[in-house]
């Protein structure tokens, strides 16, 4: 159905502006608030417009990884040697077809930068590393493998350093309050020091163009009533994807129909829609992030099998990498058989997460019988296991390359869990830009004073996913965003 009331509102029409600033960004999240301080350093006067009753949007929400590598302060301390080029030839093998080989090079080159900087604007990180599996370290350690980089594949392709940056959080509860919330406040302190203002319970409806095609505000509504809010230089776009607009689900993403959407119902998708009706171009707006709700200590020490009876992934590689792997390429049907040894030293780690630790649907004393109550054909599951055992005999996975550490027969009494459907995903698709956060209209020329930033534009992460990489390139291109609006009116007056 046609939407009228998104089409750009010239700036003829309006008459009385009811607020001003030189740069204004829709969101406040992690893209909105780190190209508020940005603009602000820059000399402008920022206004935040955020639909919510206060800051933090998405990421404070989130587990809090932060995609950094190239050598961080961080890496360093903890041992671990990176490189630009390693932790670029990881992402592009990670990421796969359709990688955008320039964002990534340029995340890579200034990552170590974008540490110090965050850092610097007092997001604590701790120098503590937490190598078991799991989603987020369990204390306030401060790095972790997040993406898979010391499994197979990628262990092969380049050197493994972990590159989940985590903010310190002492009174974290996984899954209910995580390391997000502490890389959102100090931020939100940086931005509120510097003068920036923020208008609360205010949605953006329209963005607002003069006549020479330049964005020049953005038509809100606040507690219902509409709110006209000029931008001397530029608008940010910060608003986060569109995991909750389910046409635009079912246009550009329908592998996540009925699927939970793994983020907050204020991802509507307007940022993109807005920016659509001034011609904005699109990229990958199909790609998505796919969480996988199984106890990676439990899916180390098992053998995850799809519904035939087949292993498909090492198990102990990245979840998100699990969870893609599962919805796109098995049909959602996934298995998780561990026997009674395995099981009880999964339950014995510290890493307990206790709502994705529920009791297995099956038990058997052998694996014909837990073949047969699971349904599936004769000999596919025990194939399957006899394969595993003859090499895991021997310490390795030759088949998928599981790390020997986790590799170990399983014998005696055996449970399977039913992991049908156990995914849930985000949209990492959305307007394309340029590295300087530009929006890009449809003939590939930026869109004068319009820019954008974290998961309503086509970041870092195009195909697969590593955790962190929202936060991470939103945060980055955020920052991006600030300077690149603040300076746009500045620039253009300068060469008249």
């Amino acid at each position: 159905m046609a939407d009228a009331t998104i089409r750009p509102l010239p700036a003829a029409d309006i008459t009385d502006w009811d607020l001003r600033a030189d740069v204004v960004i829709a969101g406040y999240g992690i893209a909105g608030v780190c190209a508020a301080i940005e603009a602000a350093r820059a000399g402008a006067e920022v206004l935040i417009l955020e639909r919510t009753g206060g800051w933090g949007g998405a990421a404070a929400m989130a587990g809090g990884f932060i995609y950094l590598g190239g050598g961080t302060p961080l890496q360093q301390a903890l041992g671990f040697e990176d490189t630009p080029e390693n932790m670029e030839k990881f992402l592009l093998a990670a990421i796969g077809a359709g990688a955008d080989r320039a964002k990534i090079a340029d995340y890579c080159r200034g990552s170590v930068e974008h540490y110090n900087w965050l850092v610097a604007a007092g997001v604590p990180f701790r120098e503590a590393f937490w190598g078991q599996p799991g989603w987020e370290p369990p204390h306030d350690e401060g790095l972790m493998y997040s993406g898979g980089e010391n499994a197979a594949p990628f262990n092969t392709i380049a050197k493994p350093a972990p590159r989940g940056h985590v903010p310190q959080y002492g009174e974290k509860k996984i899954g209910q309050r995580s390391g997000g919330y502490m890389l959102m406040k100090p931020l939100a302190e940086t931005a509120e020091s510097l003068g920036v203002r923020a208008e609360y319970d205010t949605r953006i409806r329209r963005l607002i163009v003069d006549q020479t095609g330049r964005v020049a505000g953005v038509l809100a509504t606040q507690f219902g009533k509409e709110v006209t809010i000029r931008a001397e230089r530029g608008v940010v776009l910060a608003t986060g994807s569109f995991a909750y607009q389910q046409q635009m689900i079912e246009d550009y993403a329908p592998r996540l129909i009925g699927r939970p959407a793994a983020a907050i119902e204020e991802h509507d998708g307007i940022g993109i829609r807005l920016a659509q009706a001034l011609g904005a171009d699109l990229a990958h707006m199909d790609a998505t992030e796919v969480a996988f709700f199984g106890d990676p200590q439990l899916l180390a020490r098992g053998i995850l099998v799809n519904g035939r009876g087949q292993r498909y992934v090492p198990e102990d590689t990245y979840g998100g990498r699990i969870g893609q792997l599962t919805l796109m390429q098995q049909d959602n049907q996934a298995y998780l058989v561990i026997d009674e040894t395995a099981y009880e030293e999964a339950l014995a780690t510290e890493t307990a997460t206790p709502f994705f630790r529920q009791p297995p649907k099956w038990a058997a004393e052998t694996v014909a019988e837990l073949e047969a109550d699971m349904g599936l054909p004769e000999l596919s599951l025990q194939s399957t296991v006899d394969c595993y055992n003859l090499h895991a005999a021997k310490g390795s996975d030759p088949l998928l390359g599981k790390k020997p550490e986790w590799v170990r027969p399983l014998t005696g009494s055996l449970a399977a869990f039913d992991m049908r459907g156990f995914t849930a995903g985000f949209t990492l698709g959305g307007l394309r830009t340029d590295l300087e956060s530009r929006v890009l209209h449809v003939s590939g020329d930026p869109i004068p004073g319009l820019f954008a930033a974290g998961r309503c534009t086509s970041g870092i992460a195009t195909g697969g996913y590593v955790s962190g990489a929202s936060l991470g390139d939103g945060s980055f291109y955020g920052r991006r965003a600030g300077v690149a609006a603040a300076g746009s009116v500045l620039t253009q007056h300068a060469t008249e």
